[in-house]
This record gives structure tokens, C-alpha cells and sequence, in this order.
């Protein structure tokens, strides 16, 4: 039984002093503590259990999202295909589906390249951890026999695609990148999954993240960056992002807790849509916070962003905190007349690019507008992340399987999950209130303005939207010189490459339709978005 000394030295740990009187009275009955605490623990939930706490993202009193849905603009393909498969290889999802469509290009064509790319560039990139080839081409024969009969199921039919590794798929093997998992079989298909299946896609492969979907460094080595292999290519949507940028998929699907989806597409140049948290059924997805987790695309560009979020959305029975909101993302295609608010100070040391950008929506007609965000210790939310994490992966901590995690350094999981069990419950009650807060603070200004723009790391807003539920969008813009950059390390070391460069758009809850107009116009100006890697062109 602890004594007065453990409780001394606990409340070191818990940043709270008591009294020796009081210490003594809460000895006397701590045991009937630790009981309840012991009754929990007999109960062993699998990951996918959500909590029977819900955080929805919607304030009361409020509307948010369109009135009602409409489908993206299938812009106009050349009339013919490319007659090089590297140039199909790298054409967008929305000219690969008119051709296909027309019958101009065969799924099985496109599939068959798409596994010979990933086969061929894997040794380099490390981005694959199950190929799905017998799988991947029964699928394209059926698409082709189904189109050729008339029954064209929408831009994706026929698509080559691959999946985070953290999205479960019958039959075949889902390892979340980590050791502890690497035989994991489950017997369903993840809600996404079976959507884009549905809407045709063809599932090429499962593709890496860091384990328990941090970083990029998973069970079978680290996922490198197609424009210089030497470094990683971030996470934890690591092989995702390598594999659409290689053109080795059509298009890719990740998830984001803080930065998963936006971090790759930086490092790795692709267009990353994470959508506004309950858009999209997680249902199938392996939990690493309940109340954080998204799911979206990672693509070439940002019409093709658009097209698979499309089939992507909706709610689940099995996503408790998922809901059915119109998504809106036809129109027109000018930012003219939006309100875009950024903080000067944002971009005080800022890229020259991140200052291009903001020059970019002016020129395309959207309005400028200064805002303040309102002093909230944001870095404080973050104890919600930890405690979920190490929730989500209790039994790893339990059993010392952690150990088996390749990664094992101080900001690695294992390290996280074991301090993660030092908050209190007082302290994470608090943080959910603050967190209400944040709620508050951020629809204040979001109210003001259709959508706000900064660096991707120059604000508070990576933390602040990922806890409110805010969508994003991370569009190319450039390149800069970075030496080589490691999970920790963003600027980089030693001598310097030429690697893409990005600026995120950060919207209102439920408005994904007006990040994409603004992201259109981003992506005209600056023309950079069809440019390939050397080494996989």
C-alpha cells in the first residue's frame, strides 16, 4: 500500500503540494482508489472502442457547412492521352478519368503501371508495406468490363490508389507500421475502403506510416522523400504522400491527429485536404485519439483533392462522433470576393514564397483581412492528444511491447504513453474545458473571415484547428534549398536540395468547398504543381 512518501513524491509529478495533515487523510483511504482503478483495468477495450465522450465540433447555437451538396467540376482532359505510361503515371486523376470514361485508357493499364512503379521504386522509398497485386488487377478487369457496359461509377472508377496502412482491409494484413502489429489480419473493410471500392477506385496497396501513426519511420525501415531520398518524408501519411508525388498511385488517403496529413504533403510536395473532424467515418481506422483523428486525401492536385474527398464522405454508424454534412466543392473557381484573414507576424520569417502566396489571392480578387488571434495557451490542449494516445495503446505499456517499437527516444511513443499516465484526471477535465475555449476563441474570428492563410508551421494554427476540427489545405507553391531534415529537424543540416515548398488554408468548419476555390487559384498562380521528382520522372 502506498504510503505518505509516495503521495510527497507523486505530487511532485502532478505539480500540486499538499499539506502533511492532508496527505495523511488521503493515505488512510487510497486503497479504495486503487480498487476502482483495478476494476477498470479488468476491462480490456480493442482499439476501435470510442469513449462514450463525443467531442463534436459544432457549437450550439450555431450553422455550419452548405445548405446543400454539390459534386466537383470534372474539369476538361486533352482530347487524347499521353502515349508515354511515365506520363500517364502523372497525370491527374481528373484527366486519368475522362480517358478512362472514353474508353481511351484501360484500368488495367493503369493499375498494371501503377503496381510496376511501386515494385520498382520500393527499395528506394520504403513506402510499401502489403503490394495488393492479385487483388489490385481482378479489380481493374472488373472496371473495365463495367465501363465498357456502360456502368461508369464517377471520376474515381478505375483509379489506382493507395491506403495509410492504418486503414483496415479484410483479408489483408494492416499493421498500423508497427512491430507489434505486423501480422494483423482483421476481417473488414474500413468504411473508406468500401466507399472508394464503391465509387471504383482500384486499392494497389498499403502504404506506410509511422508506427502508430507518428513520424516516418516504421517496422520495416523509414519512408524517404522522392525528391531527395536521403531524408524522410515526414509523417505519419508518410508513404501516402512519397507514393502520390513518385507518381506511383493516382492518389493517396491519410489521416492526420496534429500534422499527419500536412506535414508529408509539405516535405513531399503534394496537395493534403484534411477535412473538418466527423466528415469523414473513421470506422475500420485504427483510433490513436479518438477526438482528433481524420481522415483525407493526398493528391497531385488540388481538383483531384476534391474528386476523392467526394467519395470519401459521410457518417457511419461505427464513427459515434461522424456526421452527414453537405459537402459543397463545385462553383466557380475565383477566390474573387473571399475574405482571407492572416496575421502579418505570421509571416515575419517567413519563406519569400509564404509572402508570394498572400500576394497570389490579393492578385486573384480575394480580399486580404489582418486578424488577431485571441491568447489561448494552446500548447495546453496537447495533454488531450497524450492521454488518448496512451488510452488508444494502453496494452502495449501493460505488457512492455513497446519495446518493440522501432523508434524509442524521448519524443517516441513509448516514452509518451508511460509520462502520458502522470495526468491527472483533474488536469484532463481542465484541458477539455480549455479546449471549449479554443472553440470559442477560433470561431470568433473564423466568423469574420471565409478562410485564413499562414505558414504551415509559422502560427499556432497547425495545434488550434486540429482541436477544434477546422479543415485544412496544403497546396505546393515552390521550392526552396533544406539540407537534409529529420522528425525533429525542419530546417536541416549539411548540403542543401531542392525540395517543394508549401502554404496551408485553413477554413471554417464544414467549408472544405471554399478552401478548395481558394486552393485553385493558389495552384494556377504558381504553376508547380505537375513538376516531378528527378530521380522517379
Amino acid at each position: 500500500m502506498p504510503g505518505a512518501e509516495d503521495l510527497a513524491a507523486a505530487e511532485r509529478f502532478l505539480l500540486v503540494q499538499y499539506t502533511p495533515e492532508e496527505r495523511a487523510q488521503a493515505i488512510e483511504n487510497i486503497g479504495d482508489l486503487l480498487d476502482l482503478v483495478r476494476a477498470r483495468r479488468m476491462y480490456e477495450p480493442d482499439n476501435g472502442v470510442a469513449p462514450a465522450t463525443i467531442f463534436d465540433p459544432r457549437l450550439p447555437g450555431r450553422t455550419f457547412g452548405p445548405a446543400k451538396a454539390s459534386p466537383p467540376v470534372l474539369p476538361d482532359a486533352p482530347k487524347k492521352p499521353p502515349g508515354r505510361d511515365i506520363d500517364l503515371a502523372y497525370a491527374p486523376v481528373c484527366q486519368l478519368a475522362a480517358w478512362v470514361r472514353d474508353g481511351q485508357v484501360t484500368s488495367e493499364r493503369l493499375v498494371r503501371l501503377s503496381l510496376d512503379r511501386l515494385k520498382a521504386a520500393d527499395p528506394q522509398l520504403h513506402c510499401v508495406i502489403t503490394l495488393m497485386e492479385d487483388e489490385a488487377m481482378a479489380a481493374a478487369r472488373v472496371a473495365d468490363a463495367e465501363i465498357a457496359a456502360g456502368k461508369w461509377r464517377g471520376p474515381l472508377h478505375g483509379i489506382p490508389w493507395g491506403a495509410k496502412d492504418l486503414l483496415d482491409t479484410k483479408g489483408v494484413r494492416t499493421t498500423w507500421g508497427a512491430k507489434p502489429y505486423e501480422d494483423r489480419v482483421p476481417d473488414r473493410d474500413a468504411v473508406v475502403v468500401r466507399r472508394l471500392r464503391d465509387a471504383g477506385a482500384v486499392l494497389v496497396a498499403k502504404l506506410t506510416l509511422g508506427a502508430l501513426a507518428y513520424g516516418d519511420l516504421w517496422f520495416g525501415g523509414r519512408t524517404r522523400n522522392p525528391w531527395n531520398p536521403e531524408e524522410g518524408s515526414s509523417g505519419s501519411s508518410a508513404g501516402p504522400a512519397a507514393a502520390t508525388v513518385a507518381g506511383l498511385v493516382g492518389f493517396g488517403v491519410g489521416s492526420e491527429t496534429l500534422g499527419s496529413i500536412v506535414s508529408p504533403s509539405m516535405r513531399c510536395g503534394t496537395t493534403g485536404l484534411r477535412p473538418t473532424f466527423g466528415r469523414v467515418a473513421r470506422t475500420g481506422a485504427m483510433a490513436l485519439c479518438w477526438s482528433l483523428d481524420k481522415l483525407g486525401p493526398i493528391t497531385r492536385s488540388v481538383d483531384d483533392a476534391a474528386l476523392v474527398l467526394q467519395a470519401m464522405n459521410g457518417a457511419d454508424p461505427g464513427d459515434p462522433a461522424s456526421y452527414d454534412v453537405p459537402l459543397a466543392l463545385g462553383g466557380p473557381r475565383a477566390a474573387a470576393g473571399r475574405k482571407v484573414g492572416y496575421d502579418p507576424a505570421w509571416f515575419d520569417k517567413a519563406e519569400d514564397l509564404d509572402q508570394q502566396a498572400l500576394d497570389a489571392l490579393k492578385g486573384a480578387g480575394a480580399d486580404l483581412v489582418e486578424v488577431k488571434l485571441p491568447e489561448v495557451p494552446w500548447e495546453g490542449l496537447l495533454l488531450i492528444l497524450s492521454a488518448e494516445a496512451a488510452a488508444a495503446f494502453e496494452a502495449l505499456t501493460f505488457d512492455g511491447r513497446d519495446d518493440d517499437l522501432v523508434w524509442q527516444g524521448k519524443q517516441a511513443w513509448p516514452n509518451t504513453f508511460r509520462q502520458a499516465r502522470l495526468i491527472s484526471a483533474v488536469d484532463l477535465v481542465q484541458a477539455e474545458r480549455l479546449r471549449r475555449h479554443a472553440m470559442e476563441a477560433l470561431d470568433g474570428v473564423m466568423s469574420e473571415v471565409d478562410a485564413l492563410i499562414s505558414p504551415s508551421y509559422g502560427s499556432p494554427l497547425l495545434v488550434a484547428t486540429n482541436f477544434t476540427g477546422h479543415p485544412t489545405l496544403t497546396v505546393r507553391t515552390g521550392f526552396v534549398q533544406r539540407g537534409d531534415r529529420s522528425p525533429t529537424d525542419e530546417v536541416g543540416n549539411g548540403p542543401k536540395h531542392r525540395v517543394p515548398y508549401g502554404i496551408t488554408l485553413w477554413g471554417r468548419l464544414y467549408d472544405e468547398g471554399t478552401l478548395v476555390r481558394l486552393g485553385r487559384a493558389l495552384e494556377a498562380h504558381f504553376d508547380v504543381a505537375a513538376e516531378r521528382p528527378p530521380g522517379f520522372a
